[in-house]
């Protein structure tokens, strides 16, 4: 009886200090998402970004590390018309790091286009951030992994927002309106494969976004988390294509007056 006991004991302890089961971490697919087309025969994504040793460590514990993430949907929403002219869409920044008690997080993507005779020049430049508490346990922990994830998933919903708006508000005469593919402002955050979902340009929970302009449109105005986003009076933006959903405040969104009482 004592040895049934003590057996019984033991399998309890066992089973009190096994570790939990593994997550299973979906993997971040935009190719919901409409591209952009440019008027321009060549487009290459290519990434500049080289991540610390620190860094390293925790993208190799990320289930979803930022710079592949961000290189995917690249490729798939930047694409050429044919047209003569290239271009290069190049990843500046693809980043998570740990400091002051947070992980600290940014992506920026410059997009660069030359017309054929090299008369003509485009250049956008998107940069969003976005910080989190670090939680208990070491770097390998399962919480860990899941901060990680989800750090990774609030920046690609930032950038699939301040992209497009960038895009149209600094080159967007450099955008094939009318090609099927076109482009869309459509973000990263929900919606199912066919879908396209549009939202405010607000920032996830945590996240500021940052913006740099250079040419295009200077002194345009910054989106801020929760607000919508004002058009500067002296930017004439193409229309999107028929269907596209445009959120509240880009150029092209319904306008509804409210007669005087």
């Amino acid at each position: 009886m004592k040895n049934r006991l003590a057996l019984i004991s033991v399998l309890a302890l066992a089973a009190c200090s096994s570790p939990p089961p593994p997550q299973n971490f979906a993997p971040l697919d935009y190719s919901y998402l409409r591209p952009f087309t440019f008027k321009v025969a060549n487009i290459s994504v290519v990434n500049s970004y080289v991540p610390g040793p620190d860094e390293a460590q925790l993208n190799a514990n990320n289930p979803a590390p930022p710079a592949p993430a961000l290189l995917a949907m690249l490729n798939h929403r930047m694409q050429p018309s044919g047209q003569p002219g290239n271009g290069t869409v190049t990843v500046q920044a693809a980043s998570i790091t740990e400091g002051g008690g947070n992980l600290n997080g940014q992506m920026t993507v410059d997009i660069n286009l030359t017309s054929a005779d090299g008369r003509s020049t485009g250049f956008a430049e998107a940069s969003v951030t976005a910080s989190a508490p670090v939680p208990d346990g070491d770097n390998n922990s399962p919480d860990m992994q899941a901060a990680l994830y989800q750090m990774t998933k609030k920046l690609m919903d930032a950038i699939n927002v301040q992209l497009p708006y960038q895009i149209t508000h600094n080159i967007p005469t450099w955008v094939d309106w009318t090609n099927p593919q076109g482009g869309a402002f459509s973000t990263g955050t929900g919606g199912a494969s066919g879908a396209i979902q549009a939202t405010p340009l607000t920032g996830p929970p945590g996240s500021s976004v940052t913006t740099t302009t250079t040419t295009g449109a200077p002194g345009a105005p910054v989106p801020q988390a929760g607000m919508p986003v004002p058009l500067t009076p002296a930017t004439t933006v193409p229309a999107p294509p028929t269907g596209n959903l445009v959120p509240p405040g880009y150029p092209g969104a319904p306008t509804t007056l409210t007669p005087p009482q």
